[in-house]
């Protein structure tokens, strides 16, 4: 070129490329873009296997535990049978109060071909004398009433049973007016065995809600 323009001297200016700024800041955005995506797409997975698989869990038990029936009663070996004493070990006085002679003296026999001890055998008391309705009465100490009565209980279907403040042991057998007979042996093993059968209890295994 000529004139003003005109180049001299033997270099030539080198025409460099142009920069590449713009498209290096496009590649870091799209690389975070991208982690970003990998990484919420990551705590997604980790939400389904762990927590969301918790929250999968808890509503699962939830409804399990809704649609479960009741805690059925079973027997259990943590509770045994009832710690009951054996007939042998129970002192009974036999004490007729109605007019009939010689009741006292046959169910006292009776009771002892069962196994029971026998006491006194003979008339009630004023307190009781004709005035004993139904088959009869069992009386005994507090301690009684749920370890020597309910035995004895067993042996009279339909008597009565109460405590007072005796001490000792014994028991009273009070003959009332209604009484014709003690209740058959056979019976009455059967309910002295289902007495002292293992006590149901609640079934604690299953989960409470």
């Amino acid at each position: 070129m000529g004139g003003k323009y005109r180049i001299t001297g033997n270099k030539y200016p080198r025409m460099r490329r142009p920069h590449r700024r713009g498209r290096l800041v496009f590649l870091a955005v799209a690389s975070v873009a991208v982690l970003g995506v990998l990484g919420w797409g990551t705590l997604q997975l980790i939400d389904v296997f762990t927590g969301g698989g918790r929250k999968a869990s808890a509503a699962g038990a939830k409804e399990d535990c809704s649609t479960k029936a009741a805690p059925t009663a079973s027997p259990s070996a943590a509770n045994p049978a009832r710690a009951l004493p054996e007939p042998g070990q129970i002192t009974v006085n036999v004490l007729n109060a109605t007019p009939r002679g010689g009741l006292a003296k046959q169910t006292a026999d009776e009771l002892k071909k069962r196994g029971f001890r026998i006491g006194q055998v003979g008339n009630a008391t004023k307190e009781f004398d004709k005035k004993v309705k139904g088959a009869g009465i069992l009386l005994g100490p507090a301690s009684s009433l749920n370890t020597s009565l309910p035995v004895l209980a067993t042996q009279l279907a339909g008597a009565e049973s109460r405590t007072d403040a005796r001490k000792g042991a014994e028991v009273d057998l009070i003959i009332g007016t209604d009484f014709k007979e003690l209740t058959p042996q056979a019976a009455a093993e059967k309910a002295l065995a289902a007495l002292n059968a293992p006590q149901p209890t609640a079934d604690t295994t299953k989960k409470s809600c």
